[in-house]
């Protein structure tokens, strides 16, 4: 139905059913606009736009969900979605939103987020200490990314768990402070650095001037 409902409206469209086929068309296709549903058969909606970022395809994403929670348009966005649309709606709204994201500029995409001589590459997923290039896991990386995104901000170790692993994730709030432990072991310790702190009963801050 929304595929004729595009196409009666002027858009030329292709249509598959599954993550895995919509992964090969984002990644194969220069699209002028992704529309995906939230739960496509797995990979889901926001694995399918979080992959498409770690691959560096920033054609504008608008996810469509019955999911109304704000913890699902908060996934949505984080896995970099630059519009959410929860279901029903009116087409006419759709319509509204595809065009506001064809205008937008093509490649207004993330910017190097840096901290001292700390740099993080969202769009290529790699991290430098000054010239020296740092290895790290994607959950280490999308626990720095969070970090940097809010320098001298402390955020609890619950915003980190929202913010960085899956909606499901149901173990304990610890695992925060693992990959924490990890981070300084490879971005501040062998630099004789203290840029990630502790703010004791309340969470971490990644420290702007260390």
């Amino acid at each position: 139905m929304l595929v004729r409902a595009l196409r009666r409206a002027g858009y030329s469209v292709d249509a598959v059913a599954y993550g895995e086929d919509a992964m090969w068309s984002v990644l194969e296709i220069d699209y002028d606009v992704v529309v995906l549903d939230a739960m496509i058969p797995a990979p889901d909606g926001f694995e399918v736009c979080r992959r498409m970022r770690e691959r560096g395809r920033w054609m504008p994403v608008l996810i469509l969900t019955a999911r109304d929670a704000v913890r699902d348009r908060v996934r949505g966005l984080d896995a970099g979605a630059d519009d959410y649309l929860t279901k029903p709606f009116a087409l006419e709204e759709l319509y509204a939103r595809l065009r506001a994201l064809v205008r937008r500029e093509p490649l207004d995409r993330p910017a190097v987020l840096q901290v001292a001589d700390l740099r993080l590459d969202p769009r290529t997923r790699s991290v430098r200490r000054g010239d020296v290039d740092i290895r790290l896991s994607p959950k280490e990386f999308e626990v720095l990314r969070e970090l940097m995104r809010r320098p001298d901000e402390v955020l609890s170790r619950s915003h980190l768990i929202d913010h960085v692993w899956d909606f499901a994730y149901t173990g304990g709030s610890n695992v925060v402070d693992v990959y924490i432990r990890s981070l300084r072991d490879k971005i501040d310790r062998p630099f004789a650095r203290d840029t990630i702190q502790t703010v004791r009963g309340v969470g971490y801050r990644i420290e702007s001037g260390a």
